[in-house]
């Protein structure tokens, strides 16, 4: 099984869940002894750092759609790697095609990232369809997407497989403010998918009784109204000494070990990966019932559910945490079982290896 070559190819390394997922992928198969890369190919990112040495590195610079010195130069990487799986996540699947276009003999597994679970039913499937008919597989990241494939995609071979959680960085950057142990964590990029108006509307109430607690938002900024409209009612609200901006941070477990709530307020997810790295530190969750969140989190027992875009709910959630040392402990501890439990690495990396087997 070592001798197979596997390369993850992803679009860019900024620090969303499709990217690093793969990023932890390919780490993971270099310490199963397996020939493995990975593969950029429109912009590179700070999860490059994340990257083992051991792992196979092509940059593309791919500039245009059909990019033909961009295909050329992959199929010549995996010919001189002898790689004969292309592992590509989520929009690189025509960079894919066209790859399988001139080099045949490669087999393609594509991995489905797509967020919006709910909106399934208006997803385009031209040309999606058409490149799927060339794929050797598919793989879901959670249940409903997986049928969505069954259903309206060419490919014969469909799976569903969990993201897992992994630690890959173990510096310790970022200091959060704020009081100890009265710190709430939010790990999203900016993107309106994200609904960062909905928390800032719940911490905002949240504060008025408990303003010696403090929210950290840590994700990708973009120069675009979504971020803006948060930095302007963080100042408009004279939020500025409890909400905590800080964009890209890849510390990740440093973070999570000095916050004391996990929150994700989405109002649609596949199946989000920071739920599980939540998990992972051992942090109680509040999080809105979109996507899988609720086949991750127990409801009063691992973390608080609570009906999307809604703020009032959610500051309700946030109180019942916050005065509750006992319930805080509590959930963490059953959130960290579940995600060792459902959600390993080991699990995950066994059930991808049999795939490739097939």
């Amino acid at each position: 099984m070592n001798k197979i070559g596997v390369i993850q190819v992803i679009d860019s390394l900024n620090t969303g869940g499709a990217e690093v997922l793969a990023v932890n992928i390919a780490n993971a198969l270099s310490e199963k002894g397996m020939n493995s890369h990975v593969c950029v190919t429109r912009k590179e990112g700070v999860l490059k750092t994340n990257i083992n040495k051991n792992v196979g590195y092509l940059f593309l610079d791919r500039k245009k759609s059909i990019d033909i010195p961009a295909i050329i130069n992959f199929k010549k990487y995996l010919k001189k790697y002898k790689i004969g799986i292309i592992h590509a996540h989520s929009t690189s699947s025509f960079f894919a095609f066209c790859v399988k276009v001139i080099f045949p003999r490669a087999r393609i597994i594509w991995h489905d990232h797509y967020g919006k679970s709910q909106e399934l039913n208006s997803r385009k499937r031209v040309p999606l369809i058409f490149f799927t008919f060339f794929f050797k597989s598919i793989i879901s990241v959670n249940s409903d997407l997986k049928k969505w494939a069954e259903e309206r995609l060419l490919c014969k071979q469909v799976y569903f497989l969990n993201n897992f959680p992994f630690f890959n960085n173990d510096e310790k950057n970022t200091e959060l403010k704020g009081e100890n142990n009265k710190r709430i964590v939010h790990l999203a990029a900016f993107r309106e998918q994200k609904d960062h108006q909905n928390l800032l509307k719940a911490f905002s109430i949240f504060n008025t009784k408990n303003n010696d607690w403090s929210l950290h938002l840590i994700g990708k900024m973009y120069d675009d109204s979504y971020t803006k409209e948060i930095i302007d009612f963080i100042k408009m609200n004279q939020l500025e000494n409890n909400i905590f901006v800080y964009g890209v941070c890849l510390d990740i477990k440093h973070i999570l070990n000095q916050a004391t709530i996990g929150v994700l307020s989405s109002n649609s997810e596949g199946l989000p990966v920071a739920l599980l790295e939540y998990g992972l530190a051992s942090l109680p969750v509040i999080t809105t019932d979109v996507g899988e969140c609720d086949k991750v989190i127990e409801n009063n027992k691992s973390g608080i559910i609570v009906e999307k875009e809604n703020y009032l709910v959610l500051c309700e959630a946030m109180e019942i945490l916050a005065l509750s040392d006992e319930k805080r402990k509590s959930y963490g501890a059953v959130h960290h079982k579940n995600i060792q439990k459902k959600y390993s690495r080991e699990h995950f990396i066994q059930q991808l290896i049999n795939i490739y087997k097939h």
